[in-house]
């Protein structure tokens, strides 16, 4: 289902900048929304590289709908640092099944024009969000 929400360029432009950790993107994290008019996808807030997981946590509100995207640095199982960009559509089961509708519609807007995101996640609670339960997604990969 299309909802014919378009990607908004420069959602596209910082995030060939962020993927290379290059400036002025390099930065954690992004949460993406719809925009007001409905129109597109745009760029609602970003975390600096010295931000958490629980910072970009905080930035998905609890009853309305979100994209993100975090620049997650982990261990792998065998000790080695690794780092992946993890993409989460977070639908809380809070949300308006409109915002539900409108996101799950255009979800696939976004991914496509996120080239190179290692794991795509879908959240609807705030145990779906801890850290933990990404590490164990991003691990199996």
């Amino acid at each position: 289902m299309s909802t014919g929400i378009i990607v908004n360029d420069e959602v596209v432009t910082q995030f060939n900048l962020f993927k290379l950790k290059k400036e002025p993107c390099n930065y954690r994290y992004y949460v993406y929304k719809i925009s007001d008019n409905g129109q597109e996808i745009v760029i609602d807030t970003f975390g600096e590289r010295d931000a958490t997981y629980d910072d970009f946590c905080s930035k998905l509100p609890p009853k309305e709908c979100r994209y993100g995207l975090f620049d997650l640095d982990y261990d792998t199982k065998d000790g080695r640092s690794s780092s992946k960009l993890v993409f989460i559509a977070w639908t809380p089961d809070e949300a308006a099944v409109k915002n539900k509708m409108m996101y799950a519609g255009s979800k696939e807007s976004i991914k496509g024009a996120l080239v190179g995101v290692g794991v795509h996640l879908q959240a609807c609670d705030a145990s779906e969000l801890e850290l933990a339960t990404i590490l164990s997604s991003v691990q199996r990969i």
